[in-house]
């Protein structure tokens, strides 16, 4: 705390502009397959069916650096085989300064994959295409609605008992 004048004790990140910076990206992990093939890369009549899962974790690496990982793992099927799988782990180290702390969360699960998901897409887009079938060009991600989804999830649903309390 920082005292001004004599007066009340202020916060030193009062009036600093807030700031979001990208301290680095990279591939944490990423597996592609391919188990069918060459008879998956066959043209085939229907189009395939395509599962994709979206997750994001974050983990605090010092009091204004946090670690966001942009999970997605992807699977092709055709009649019940595999044309092809991803498992991407996509992340980036991000300094967060001057922003309320209510805010934090938000920001960090919500404008921090907003900013990894170009990059993760492409490296999706250029996996498949180097397995042999044509690029997967993933639609943009709702990550408000996603984050909207998971704090409804941690939730109480209506109807639902609270947990007992104990006296």
């Amino acid at each position: 705390m920082v005292t001004t004048n004599g007066g009340p004790e202020a916060d030193s990140t009062v009036g600093a502009q807030p700031q979001l910076n990208v301290l680095a990206q990279y591939v944490k992990d990423l597996s592609f397959e391919n188990p069918n093939a060459p008879g998956s890369l066959q043209q085939h009549q229907q189009q395939p069916a395509i599962n994709i899962q979206i997750n994001v974790n974050a983990t605090p690496l010092s009091e204004t650096d946090i670690e966001v990982v942009l999970k997605l793992e992807g699977k092709a099927e055709l009649s019940d085989t595999v044309l092809f799988a991803f498992d991407l782990a996509y992340a980036g180290v991000f300094r967060i300064q001057s922003i309320p702390q209510e805010s934090i969360h938000p920001v960090v699960m919500i404008e921090c994959p907003r900013l990894l998901f170009p990059f993760a897409r492409e490296i999706i887009a250029n996996s498949v295409r180097n397995g042999g079938f044509p690029p997967l060009m993933l639609d943009p991600v709702d990550f408000v609605g996603l984050y909207r989804q998971k704090l409804g999830d941690l939730q109480p649903q209506p109807g639902q008992e609270p947990p007992a309390q104990q006296n």
